[in-house]
């Protein structure tokens, strides 16, 4: 096997073993990760557009919300999915370079632990941050190397494939009312679909640049990304009433 198919076995055999366990607990914790990606993008979105972010929620069913005040709303709704994405890209091709594993694993730990006590206000967020944060420290500092550049391969992983296929159940798939999609077509007039439709090419293309990177082609991004049957994703969204509305102080 060559150095370049090595490389991306590891995260092409994880997105196979999570679209199989995508209901499972296993797979839990790593998709309320994403929501949480999801929500400081937005918080740091509106801080990098001269705002401030007030509170972080996360709830148990996978909901989310992020509510600042000030900043652009345009670039704050548009960063949520983009955020996520591109989070979950990083850590996948900072992640392949086994010396830097233990040391990004540190980083996301102290970074969660930070974010929570900072933001989250919602009990099961806090519970999860911490719990969270204070794991992937310790996965850093006791257990193996091959252990945190598993994690870093599964957060970035599940990161891309629930950014894309969250925005097509959204927005593609049915109507989500309140969705960022939703909410940035009250504010340009430009329908929820098309931003959808722009949001799932921008992620194919992110995607496809990312697996070059890691040596692969870019048809292989997009098979990874069609890998998962409508089921397994039906129920991405469910369970998102409070997400979808940052950038509206409370």
């Amino acid at each position: 096997m060559t150095r370049a198919a090595r490389r991306l076995a590891l995260p092409l055999a994880i997105a196979l073993a999570a679209l199989a366990l995508w209901d499972s607990f296993v797979v839990y914790p790593f998709r309320v990760f994403v929501v949480f990606l999801h929500e400081i993008s937005h918080g740091i979105a509106a801080v990098l557009t001269g705002g401030r972010i007030l509170a972080i929620g996360l709830t148990f069913d996978e909901g989310g919300v992020c509510v600042t005040d000030g900043g652009s709303r345009f670039v704050i709704l548009n960063a949520g999915y983009l955020g996520s994405l591109l989070g979950g890209v990083l850590l996948l091709i900072l992640g392949a370079r086994a010396g830097r594993a233990r040391t990004l694993v540190s980083c996301v730990g102290v970074f969660t632990l930070a974010v929570t006590v900072l933001y989250i206000r919602t009990l099961f967020g806090i519970v999860y941050g911490v719990a969270a944060g204070a794991t992937l420290l310790l996965a850093a500092a006791k257990l193996s190397l091959r252990v945190s550049q598993v994690l870093l391969a599964t957060i970035g992983v599940v990161s891309c494939l629930y950014a894309v296929w969250d925005v097509a159940s959204d927005v593609l798939l049915r109507d989500a009312a309140g969705s960022d999609a939703s909410a940035l077509a009250l504010l340009t007039g430009v329908p929820a679909v098309l931003w959808g439709a722009a949001w799932v090419a921008g992620s194919i293309a992110v995607l496809a640049l990312a697996l070059r990177r890691l040596a692969a082609g870019p048809a292989l991004a997009l098979a990874l990304l069609l890998l998962g049957p409508g089921p397994i994703h039906e129920g991405l969204s469910e369970g998102r009433s409070i997400r979808g509305m940052p950038g509206e102080a409370r």
